[in-house]
């Protein structure tokens, strides 16, 4: 077990050292968090809560390392019960989500992976915070139901709301509040099955007091800034159920175009209850109209049939629901068949025998079909020999039927059935029976030469059944082989005349087709059927469709096309060409595939390489762009303190990357570098030079330099062999100092807002100002405050306290650097503490002079937790001098200037040019008070 461990320790060291030597780590990532977040539990269990308002701005950033740049998934699920990822992904660093709903609250998962390892994944709960309305509804003690709803002796009013967290409910009569154990005629509680979401209170012993009105406040406790909410119910002597009462029959049957109007009044409740209409099939019709309970339908058709509801509601008891059926009238489908006599078994209709016609409709309603037969135009009536019946509804619904009993010649002729409705607005429906000694059964064939039926892909194919007989049925197709859909997606398609058209015939449509003859509009017999082989032709199907192959010169080169599938496959022939020129051909034998193989490439050979794999219905082809285009550059992000020059107007940037696959083309021997200013069109480009030959995993280095704070920068890089170009490869390039640099330079003269993204302390008494000399009003307080910035210039800027007026002895103010990340040495260990040379430009001038602190405040430390790292109180004099101290913090840390007002209003102090650089300070500190390193510098 001992050996066993050593060796995964090695295997992983001996990995690690791998990865730094080629210089590629697996990712890492972590989550944070903008967007209007109410609060923001961090780890806990490993996981973080994240809280939001409904209807505000969810934004969640993943911040990734590794090299590769890992690709960066964000998924969702329902919560922490399922770890299954659902479809709602998002494949960029920030997920943003506008006007947030309840449903979208769950775990949110950014994922990283650049193939490295296992992927990184980051998880953060978001939880949604609204709350609903509430609603009050009265209900009486079922126990104590009397005929009236309000003389029995027990009320218990109902509060309702939806809402997270879980509501504090407070129950008012008028406006004294209820409590449990406050009035012996009431009691408050929560109904064990409802986890919560309720609050009953019940009077008990109705006594005319409790006729009152009684408010529910439902109350979050306004997190994330969620108000209460009030809802009041006034409860009376007269306080009553809503009852309604419809002025329509039910059902209603109507004729289609109709208009329909559905009245519902009201004929109790108080307080008065609303009216509403819903419909059983889940939502109104689009052209109904509803005013005041009364439901309009304009021509109603027949999807508007169904069952129509009035509720009336007012929040007493149940609601009250009456409902009525719209019955429209409609015919439709009208068919028939012919049954030979059942006693003899022989389909052939024949002289002396009984034979049957039944006619069959879809009627609505079915109680008002009618049916009534002719006989060549005239009227027929039942009779011994012709009876005509109608079969039970429950067996065979809206089927009548003629029974010809010992045909004779005499009964040859047409039999029409018609069927209509009892009013006579619906169009009558006529179908039309011919009966001679013509009339004879079906039969289908298949004609000759028509199976099997072979096909080109793409083309249009007929298949055909003769069908004879009279009359003529209808014949349905269907798949034989398999069950599959028909080409329109059915699994039956229905022909009049025996013919199935499939245009655009595909592979798939391969197979055996069934034609078979129906049982309607012909003889009720078994079915006549057929079969139709389809072969579809098509050519050959074949891998890699496009490839492209990557290779230097003088490299060998093989390329392999194989063969799929292909019909028909007996004869398979290839040819190999270079553009348009043939390079080989010949015949498949028993292999699926074929080979092509470039010795030696020279310049000429690279191109496009095409190999058609050819059948009788056409070729397929496999095609080979054989290039000597380089890899492109993969930019590293993970660049150790990237900014590396940080001046008040321009910055620089350590761009590095790495070459993806050097060795597979020839030698790169300069990279084409572009930059432009994100919103414009130009390029500015210059050649960088490579010496020797690239190793994988070697990284690259290019300082950009002057690069103008705070714009952002679009970077193309450009691999160059032998070739020409190679493909290249964009980044983004933004200004992202001085927000939590990892910690190497940082300068603020005060030049430009945001104050180098200084802060306000939010719990001080008042703030910092920036001012320059030329915009600065000292016709108050003359005799404090500089004249100009540290440089002397009047319209350079500094930040300074204002000790006028209401400002008084003692008021602080602080401002606040952003935090800073420290930089050690070893990127995977901290030896030892690091050290920075922190230094900065002061003026206190003024008769009233209070004190200047600085301050180190760390990670995990409050402001008041914060130690002074230099300290100074009084008049120093008419000219600005600058402190130096060497810190030495451990973790990420902030700066802090605290500004003390003095006893009256000369006492303005000023800051300027504040630097951190990594390293002591370079000259000794001296043994004044926390370590302050003072020097002179003489305003001009």
């Amino acid at each position: 077990l001992l050996l066993l461990l050593l060796l995964l320790l090695l295997r992983k060291t001996i990995q690690m050292i791998y990865n730094h030597t080629m210089n590629v780590t697996p990712p890492t990532v972590r989550i944070v968090h903008s967007g209007h977040a109410c609060n923001v539990e961090e780890e806990r269990y490993s996981e973080r809560v994240y809280t939001i308002r409904e209807g505000e701005t969810l934004e969640l950033t993943c911040l990734v390392t590794g090299h590769p740049r890992p690709q960066i998934r964000w998924t969702k699920t329902a919560g922490s019960v399922s770890d299954r990822f659902q479809d709602s992904s998002v494949f960029n660093e920030t997920l943003h989500i506008a006007k947030i709903q309840r449903h979208q609250g769950g775990r949110y998962y950014c994922k990283a992976e650049n193939g490295l390892g296992s992927p990184a994944i980051k998880s953060m709960r978001v939880d949604v915070y609204y709350l609903d309305e509430p609603v009050v509804t009265v209900h009486q003690s079922i126990g104590e139901a009397k005929e009236q709803f309000y003389y029995e002796r027990t009320v218990f009013l109902r509060c309702v709301a939806n809402s997270n967290p879980p509501i504090r409910y407070s129950w008012y009569r008028g406006r004294d509040v209820l409590s449990q154990g406050s009035d012996k005629g009431v009691e408050i509680y929560e109904p064990f099955f409802t986890q919560g979401e309720t609050k009953i209170l019940k009077l008990k012993n109705l006594r005319p007091k409790d006729y009152a009105n009684y408010s529910c406040i439902a109350s979050v406790r306004n997190v994330c800034g969620i108000a209460d909410r009030r809802v009041v119910f006034r409860l009376t002597n007269k306080t009553a159920p809503a009852s309604i009462k419809l002025l329509v029959e039910d059902p209603i049957v109507v004729n289609p175009g109709q208009t329909v109007s559905l009245v519902c009044i009201s004929t109790g409740g108080e307080p008065a209850p609303s009216l509403a209409w819903t419909s059983g099939s889940g939502s109104l019709p689009e052209k109904s109209l509803m005013k005041e309970g009364v439901l309009t339908l304009p021509a109603i058709a027949s999807e508007d049939a169904g069952v129509y509801s009035c509720i009336a509601s007012n929040n007493v008891g149940n609601p009250a629901k009456k409902s009525t059926t719209i019955i429209v009238r409609a015919l439709k489908k009208g068919r028939f068949w012919i049954t030979p006599d059942p006693y003899h078994n022989d389909d052939n209709i024949q002289i002396g025998r009984e034979v049957k016609i039944s006619c069959q409709v879809e009627a609505t309603p079915p109680e008002e079909l009618q049916f009534s037969w002719l006989k060549n135009g005239r009227a027929l009536r039942s009779s011994e020999r012709m009876v005509i019946t109608q079969t039970d509804p429950d067996i065979s619904p809206g089927t009548t039927n003629l029974d010809i009993i010992d045909l004779k010649f005499t009964d040859f002729g047409t039999y029409t059935c018609v069927a209509a409705l009892r009013g006579g607005a619906i169009p009558e429906i006529s179908i039309d029976v011919n009966i001679s000694s013509t009339t004879v059964p079906p039969n289908l064939t298949v004609p000759r030469g028509k199976s099997p039926m072979a096909v080109r892909e793409g083309e249009t194919v007929e298949l055909e059944c003769l069908v004879s007989g009279k009359p003529k049925p209808i014949i349905l197709w269907s798949r034989a082989d398999k069950e599959a859909p028909m080409p329109d997606g059915s699994m039956q398609m229905e022909s009049y005349d025996g013919v199935l058209r499939i245009v655009n015939v595909s592979r798939e449509m391969s197979g055996s087709y069934r034609c078979q003859t129906s049982q309607y509009n012909g003889f009720n017999v078994k079915p006549r059927e057929a079969v139709i082989e389809l072969i579809v032709h098509y050519p050959p199907a074949v891998e890699p469709v496009w490839q492209e192959v990557r290779q230097g010169l003088g490299r060998q080169v093989s390329m392999n096309c194989r063969v799929l599938r292909a019909h028909p496959s007996r004869v398979l022939r290839y040819e190999w060409r270079l553009g348009s020129r043939l390079l080989h051909a010949g015949t498949f034998d028993s292999r699926d595939d074929t080979d092509y193989i470039v010795r030696s490439l020279a310049r000429e050979g690279y191109g496009e390489y095409t190999c058609d794999v050819i059948n009788e219905v056409g070729p397929g082809r496999c095609t080979f762009l054989v290039t000597g285009k380089a890899y492109p550059p993969e930019f590293y992000y993970d660049t150790y303190s990237p900014l590396w020059q940080n001046r008040p107007r321009v910055y620089g940037y350590k761009l590095q990357w790495t070459q993806m696959n050097p060795s597979g083309v020839d030698r790169i021997m300069a990279y084409r570098l572009g930059i432009r200013q994100t919103g414009q069109q130009r390029w500015w480009e210059q050649e960088i030079p490579v010496e020797g030959n690239i190793q994988k995993g070697e990284l690259i280095a290019h300082n950009l330099t002057e690069l103008i704070r705070p714009e952002v920068y679009v970077v193309r890089l450009t691999p160059i062999t032998r070739f020409g170009e190679g493909d290249s490869s964009t980044r983004v390039v933004t200004y992202s100092a001085p927000i939590n640099p990892p910690l190497r330079e940082f300068h603020c003269s005060f030049e430009e807002d945001p104050i180098c993204m200084f802060t306000q302390d939010k719990n001080d008494d008042f703030d910092w100002t920036r001012h320059s000399a030329a915009t600065r009003d000292t016709k108050y307080t003359p005799n404090t405050g500089p004249s100009g910035d540290r440089s002397g210039s009047k319209q350079g800027f500094f930040m300074y306290i204002e000790t006028s007026r209401p400002r008084k002895d003692g008021d602080t103010a602080r401002l606040l650097s952003p935090k800073f990340n420290v930089a050690p040495k070893n990127p995977y260990s901290i030896t030892s503490p690091p050290a920075y040379c922190f230094s900065f430009y002061y003026h206190m001038y003024g008769k009233h002079i209070g004190t200047l602190n600085a301050f180190v405040k760390q990670k995990g430390q409050s402001t008041s937790d914060a130690s002074p790292v230099w300290s100074l109180s009084g008049n120093q004099g008419d000219r600005w001098r600058q402190a130096k101290i060497s810190i030495h913090p451990t973790a990420s840390f902030q700066v802090i200037f605290e500004g003390i007002r003095g006893p009256g209003i000369e006492g303005d102090i000023a800051i300027d040019d504040v630097t951190l650089e990594e390293g002591e300070c370079p000259d000794p500190p001296s043994n004044r008070m926390y370590r302050a390193c003072i020097s002179m510098v003489t305003r001009p």
